[in-house]
């Protein structure tokens, strides 16, 4: 089917309005074929001021609700997106290309931080702190915030709004979310399944004046980077929360901090793996496919770097030129598909830039590297064999491209800056030392891994004297976290933590009380003080 007749029949089955998808200034065309999907309404900038006033008066009644009822609501969204589940991740698929079980995996994301949050709107306390002066009790509170707001980008659509959405609304805060311009309908899709959750919830939980407790809590800018801009400017923005690249951050943050308000930001990544001389290469070659080539290399956790032992170097490259030779690449909503197209033109522009660099650094690309013609199951031969591989039919309008293996005697200047694409840099060492060098002398610092049998090398790599990353893994690929733990990492990567953990915190504001029992006034301190 083509794109713009799936997307109209999975906006019916999502419950959503056409009019939405047409009329607007800011086009949403589909990576599979190029085709334009809709036309979405874009927020006039004038409008920002009004939609932070109404943010502001959700806060006020939000803050109100008892943690319990606030993670109710997240409760019955989970559900919501439960019932959805193959509709939004379709919808994922085609906006952004993702093949089908990553675009579900999206949406499981969402239900996943929901189901956490849940739980922790039971969960949000303080401690309770013995004090030096008789009498005295002294004790720690977490209260809302105020409102957030959300940036995201395209390559998670979806699940990163989550990520910061659930725990902002157990927390007591409103949210205000700018997607990117490149997934309008991704957004558009999920605020509709809120509002109807939010409706229905808010006509049983009002406030004193009848007004839902519901209203305005999660408002969408749909537009250019003005509107992010509008959002890191204002004061009324208690927190922003910016997904991107390290640029953006370098310009929302000072932005930020100009008005001392707080920023979550979740940025670059040039995440290596480190394959010792004992590694296990069928576990290694799969996460490290996984890692390089899930979503075209457009993740920010994508295995960007590898970095093998001297003694398995030869036998590993073989491997895994061999595993990307078998890859099928077309579109993402076919069986077998395990890689769909990148994002958009530019995309591949600078995945055709990075090679040229690296080939005039002294790298070898030894695989990949070209545009190719999307897999199709008309390709296969008559005894039920590829036909040839990945470049068998022609796919229309989408940019689709071998990912590219390249050998690097040294980690050059291109290796060492994220390229969002599907290119893996493969370099050799002798000692762990080296090979921790080698890692931590990026600028980012998100996601890493080391494929090991070897403990003391595996609690090298976890310990302060290892893997600088906010991430750091054995035995598994850099790609693919869970949300049970604080997602994030430092460096040029931002230094935010969402998701899981105790990542909750930086959407509360902390009081530390102290109650006096007694009938006297002792000072800290030792303090004396008489009137």
């Amino acid at each position: 089917m083509k794109t713009d007749e799936e997307l109209r029949a999975l906006w019916s089955d999502l419950g959503l309005t056409e009019h939405l998808l047409t009329g607007g200034a800011l086009a949403s065309r589909s990576p599979i074929d190029g085709r334009r999907l809709a036309e979405v309404a874009v927020t006039p900038l004038a409008d920002v001021d009004g939609l932070l006033a109404r943010s502001q008066a959700a806060f006020r009644r939000w803050r109100e609700v008892p943690a319990p009822v606030r993670g109710e609501l997240v409760r019955q969204f989970a559900q919501l997106l439960r019932q959805h589940k193959a509709a939004l991740g379709r919808v994922v698929s085609l906006e952004v290309g993702k093949i089908t079980s990553e675009g579900e995996g999206e949406v499981q994301e969402m239900i996943d931080i929901a189901d956490f949050a849940v739980g922790l709107s039971r969960q949000l306390h303080g401690l309770t702190i013995a004090s030096e002066r008789p009498a005295h009790r002294m004790m720690e509170q977490w209260h809302p915030l105020g409102p957030v707001g959300v940036i995201t980008a395209f390559n998670f659509p979806v699940a990163v709004w989550a990520w910061n959405a659930a725990l902002a609304l157990v927390c007591g805060n409103p949210v205000l979310w700018k997607p990117s311009e490149k997934a309008p309908l991704c957004a558009l899709a999920v605020q509709g399944l809120w509002d109807r959750c939010a409706r229905a919830f808010g006509e049983r939980h009002r406030t004193a004046d009848g007004l839902p407790v519901t209203q305005d809590l999660c408002l969408l800018l749909q537009g250019g980077g003005e509107l992010g801009a509008a959002l890191a400017a204002d004061t009324r923005v208690a927190l922003v929360s910016a997904t991107g690249s390290t640029r953006m951050g370098r310009a929302v943050a000072p932005v930020v901090a100009q008005r001392f308000g707080r920023c979550l930001l979740e940025l670059g990544g040039n995440n290596a793996v480190v394959v010792g001389e004992s590694a296990d290469l069928d576990l290694a070659v799969r996460g490290i496919v996984f890692g390089a080539v899930g979503t075209a290399g457009q993740r920010c956790t994508t295995t960007r770097r590898l970095l093998v032992h001297d003694s398995q170097y030869e036998v590993l490259l073989e491997r895994l030129v061999k595993a990307y030779g078998s890859l099928r690449i077309g579109d993402p909503r076919q069986d077998g598909v395990l890689m769909g197209p990148l994002i958009d033109e530019a995309a591949w522009r600078a995945m055709e830039r990075a090679l040229a660099q690296a080939r005039a650094q002294g790298g070898t690309v030894v695989c990949g590297g070209a545009r190719v013609q999307p897999w199709s199951p008309a390709a296969l031969d008559d005894s039920g064999g590829d036909g040839g591989g990945p470049g068998c039919v022609s796919g229309g309008g989408g940019v689709y491209v071998g990912p590219a293996i390249v050998t690097m005697p040294e980690q050059s200047a291109i290796v060492c800056e994220e390229t969002f694409a599907p290119v893996l840099y493969v370099m050799r060492w002798r000692t762990l030392d080296e090979a921790l060098a080698l890692h931590n002398a990026v600028p980012q610092g998100l996601s890493s891994a080391i494929f090991t049998r070897d403990l003391i090398e595996a609690e090298t790599f976890l310990s302060a004297a290892g893997s600088d990353c906010g991430i750091a893994n054995v035995n598994l690929g850099t790609s693919g976290a869970e949300i049970g733990g604080a997602f994030g990492g430092d460096k040029d990567t931002g230094g935010g933590r969402e998701s899981g953990s105790d990542a909750w915190r930086q959407y509360m504001r902390r009081a530390t009380n102290t109650i006096n029992r007694g009938r006297s006034l002792p000072l800290a301190q030792g303090v004396s003080f008489e009137v």
